[in-house]
């Protein structure tokens, strides 16, 4: 499995210098061979492979000498990750490649004939590069690494990240199975009974903290001053700042649930369309719910244990978690996000809204995961099949499967 990891890196004025040079000359590349690609395209219904760039390239540095400072496999790299870009557009896994702009974030790539030396805090790139200051501030892995991309981020920070491919060590996990349920007040709510929360309080305080300096920056309207350069620059400092706060909390609650728990069941979420929701857009994007059931799966993985999704139609918040029966005040048309405790007339007991749909989220993982398949208790949908990059609008019927282990359900005449 590849893992990349991330270490800051501390260039001097003249490397600095270079690096600016080197991010010009890759971002023109790009953006010429895309155009080209397009252009050819357009003309021959065939677009440039990743030889016939290559084949350009001699040609091009000839012509425009400035091209050949940069070193010459950085160059390659960008023929290479435009072709896959392609490819994964055709294949229906990203959207068609964009031209890169100046502003924001800045990377260049080495393949090769990089050398980490913890030992000196340094590493030697080849080129007119050199040995560059960093610090690892982590142990680096006992494998091959494959490259090394330096970013420059909008805030002035350079990083470099070094990807290797390691094979994954299994943990033992302390837990069978464990459900979690994402929202709003909670950041997650777990089936044992545990909350966790973003760090609200720091990030409301940078949040302020940004709109200030975002106010100074308006009020700076000649946009080629050196006064709005440097507001612009602090606006990008506290927005960094904020996303590696939020970051870091991700990475830590991801990681500790994916190494305790054998089973990892979650819900799989639409995020694009509860987005949608003017009221609740910016809380929800807040919260970064998509980027954490990344981490949370890729994880798992590395640890060896399993990661589980359930139906977005499963009504987890709905059925009491002892009985699978509805929940009279949970049920559409009587929801209420202000309802945080509820009485089952069913069980007679009273509920925790959000560890109740914990509860159902991972039995009814456990439920998928044994019958392997993904249809859920007591729901399905009908929705369109997937066929690369284009959507077909004519919606094919899948099979619902319903029925429950649960007794009850088996009494109602369920399934």
């Amino acid at each position: 499995m590849y893992r990349a990891v991330k270490i800051r890196i501390y260039p001097t004025d003249e490397q600095e210098s270079y690096l600016a040079q080197c991010f010009g000359n890759t971002r023109w590349l790009w953006n010429y061979m895309l155009n080209a690609t397009t252009s050819a395209y357009k003309e021959t219904a065939k677009g440039l492979s990743k030889a016939a760039m290559d084949k350009l390239l001699p040609g091009l540095k000839k012509e425009y000498e400035w091209l050949g400072l940069a070193y010459s496999q950085v160059l390659q790299r960008v023929t290479f990750n435009l072709s896959s870009a392609f490819v994964n557009f055709f294949e229906g896994r990203a959207k068609f490649p964009k031209f890169k702009s100046k502003h924001g974030k800045q990377s260049i790539q080495y393949p090769q004939n990089v050398k980490l030396m913890p030992q000196d805090s340094v590493i030697k790139f080849p080129g007119n590069l050199g040995v560059m200051r960093t610090v690892f501030h982590k142990n680096i892995p006992d494998a091959k690494f494959t490259t090394v991309t330096i970013s420059r981020n909008t805030d002035g920070r350079y990083y470099a990240s070094i990807l290797f491919n390691q094979e994954d060590r299994p943990a033992v996990a302390i837990r069978e199975a464990i459900g979690v349920d994402l929202g709003l007040k909670n950041f997650a709510i777990t089936s044992e009974g545990s909350k966790y929360n973003l760090p609200k309080k720091q990030l409301a305080k940078l949040e302020r903290n940004r709109k200030r300096k975002q106010k100074k920056l308006a009020q700076k309207t000649d946009k080629t001053s050196n006064k709005r350069r440097k507001a612009k620059l602090l606006v990008a400092k506290v927005s960094s700042k904020i996303a590696r706060v939020r970051e870091d909390f991700l990475h830590k609650l991801s990681r500790k649930i994916a190494y305790e728990n054998q089973v990892i069941c979650v819900e799989d979420l639409a995020v694009k369309n509860l987005v949608k929701n003017p009221n609740l857009a910016k809380a929800i994007s807040d919260q970064a719910w998509g980027i954490f059931l990344t981490m949370l799966k890729y994880k798992a993985e590395r640890f060896g244990h399993t990661y589980q999704e359930i139906g977005r139609f499963f009504p987890s918040s709905q059925l009491c978690n002892e009985t699978l029966l509805p929940i009279p005040i949970l049920q559409k048309g009587y929801d209420s996000l202000g309802v945080r405790l509820v009485d089952c007339p069913h069980c007679l007991h009273r509920h925790d809204r959000d560890i109740n749909a914990a509860i159902n989220i991972k039995n009814e993982g456990l439920r998928v995961l044994a019958l392997g398949t993904s249809a859920s208790a007591l729901g399905g949908d009908v929705r369109p099949k997937p066929s690369g990059r284009k959507k077909s609008m004519k919606a094919e019927a899948i099979p619902v499967e319903w029925g429950s282990p649960h007794p009850i359900c088996t009494q109602m005449g369920v399934g």
